[in-house]
């Protein structure tokens, strides 16, 4: 089987994508009726490289593979020579001699594409400052599990135009939903990655417009990692922005609202906001370990059946 990898949401068709949520969420299932039975990475080691902390990320990738049978092993930059100056290829080839997939969490999306042009083994994006397709994987797989099919529905991103809104771009695309981004002028998405679109992405700035009729709503923190000494001015140019009960209120009654977390309770959202039952993180969050599990699948085995 030919090496797949998985950068951005754009690695895998339409059909692919759609294989794999319903593949997550039969693993799920099989999950909650039979308990960890289901071992298919028997010897099998993921290497997960973290230039950027986490929580999630690594207990739900560390997770699926001990749950599959397999290993993963923790790899910050303090304890590799990539911390040393050891060039990106020279690292994914040694890691490619030794392991079986490599999942990175990092800064730089340039270089997680030179890793994974030196690799002979699947990368996986974890994490970088352009996108977060293993998010969305988990998303899109908690909007089904409780929505149904997303096409053609609408969802409402509201914040900044970051990694996160740049995956949801590239999920409007690849899922055929429409998207709405609400961001405040100056903090828009990169154009090239909006113009891809096309016509199911646009830009709303008035939150409340933005929301109307809205099937889903998400949102991020206001200052990701690397932009703390933005805080200030950020919470100032985002304040007309929180996601509150009453915003969630102009929106279609079944509306569900999601957040990759971490929350800061105050400022992106309403103190009580993920206390609303239309608030389904915990549901989202614990799906990254369902949709990561399809994925490790599908790239280390293909597809499977059932």
């Amino acid at each position: 089987m030919a090496i797949r990898h998985f950068l951005t949401l754009l690695d895998l068709s339409p059909d692919e994508l759609r294989y794999l949520i319903q593949r997550a969420i039969s693993i799920k299932n099989g999950l909650k009726t039979h308990g960890p039975t289901y071992t298919p990475f028997a010897n099998r080691t993921l290497a997960m490289i973290f230039e950027k902390s986490s929580t999630r990320t690594r207990v739900s990738f560390e997770t699926a593979m001990a749950q599959f049978g397999g290993h993963a092993l923790f790899l910050s930059s303090r304890d590799t020579q990539l911390g040393r100056g050891e060039p990106i290829g020279d690292t994914a080839r040694v890691l490619s001699e030794m392991v079986d997939a490599v999942m990175i969490r990092t800064f730089s999306h340039q270089g997680l594409e030179a890793f994974a042009s030196a690799s002979a083994v699947p990368v996986i994006n974890a994490l970088t400052d352009d996108y977060h397709p293993c998010q969305l994987l988990a998303d899109v797989m908690t909007w089904t599990e409780l929505r149904g099919s997303v096409k053609d529905r609408t969802a409402v991103w509201i914040g900044d135009g970051n990694n996160m809104c740049h995956s949801w771009i590239n999920a409007a695309r690849q899922f055929d939903f429409r998207l709405r981004i609400c961001c405040p002028e100056g903090y828009e998405p990169r154009q090239d990655i909006l113009d891809a679109a096309g016509d199911r992405v646009s830009i709303v700035r008035d939150p409340q417009d933005a929301v109307a009729d809205a099937d889903l709503i998400t949102t991020d923190v206001w200052a990701s990692m690397g932009q703390e000494e933005e805080q200030a001015k950020r919470e100032a140019d985002f304040a007309s922005l929180q996601v509150t009960e009453a915003l969630l209120d102009r929106a279609r009654e079944d509306v569900l609202f999601l957040h990759c977390l971490p929350a800061h309770r105050g400022e992106e959202i309403s103190t009580t906001l993920l206390d609303d039952p239309r608030a389904v993180v915990w549901q989202e969050a614990g799906n990254r370990l369902h949709a990561q599990k399809a994925l490790l699948e599908f790239l280390l085995l293909g597809r499977v059946e059932g």
